[in-house]
């Protein structure tokens, strides 16, 4: 059954609204992303980001929470001047930071199995010889002495106890081949 006729409106440009502003205004609107999942599940959207994080127990302005004091000397000090303190409200969240802070930092990087496999093997074959190591065959990056002995240190220092072992190791097949 066909449209009665006039009832669809063309849409029409709307030359006076300012699209620049439009779109600013829409993106001081939304809410950024809160990447904290402590602070975001305590989060009340109805409060005022400065009420949420008092009622937190953190502060919005560090210099306000923890004031500088004056040096000048007032000849009159009235203890009336201290503001009431904000009650928090949701103490866990802050107990929630304090615990995650307080855990041990991963340690994130690594060695490639490639170095730990070509350490090993220099190490193994050559000793303490660099320059023997500079002229293996399996030095395919045609490394310097030195680069060397620097890519064994960077082994020694990353796992010190595994190192140790396999110069314990080495020793041992060493003490049982003489």
């Amino acid at each position: 059954m066909p449209k009665a006729k006039g009832k669809t409106r063309r849409q029409k440009f709307g030359y006076n609204v300012n699209r620049k502003r439009l779109n600013r205004n829409a993106r001081r609107k939304a809410a950024p992303r809160i990447e904290c999942s402590h602070i975001r599940h305590a989060w009340d959207h109805a409060k005022s980001v400065r009420q949420n994080l008092a009622e937190m127990g953190l502060a919005m302005d560090p210099n306000k929470a923890v004031p500088l004091r004056k040096r000048k000397v007032k000849a009159m000090e009235v203890d009336g001047d201290e503001r009431p303190k904000e009650l928090v409200r949701k103490p866990y969240v802050l107990s929630d930071l304090e615990a995650e802070a307080s855990l041990p930092e991963k340690k994130g990087n690594t060695l490639s199995r490639d170095l730990i496999d070509y350490v090993r093997y220099m190490v193994e074959n050559h000793g303490e010889d660099y320059k023997a190591m500079a002229r293996d065959e399996k030095n395919y990056y045609q490394d310097t002495p030195k680069q060397i002995r620097n890519k064994i240190n960077v082994y020694k220092r990353f796992y010190p106890a595994e190192w140790q072992t396999f110069i314990d190791s080495l020793q041992k097949n060493k003490m049982e081949v003489e």
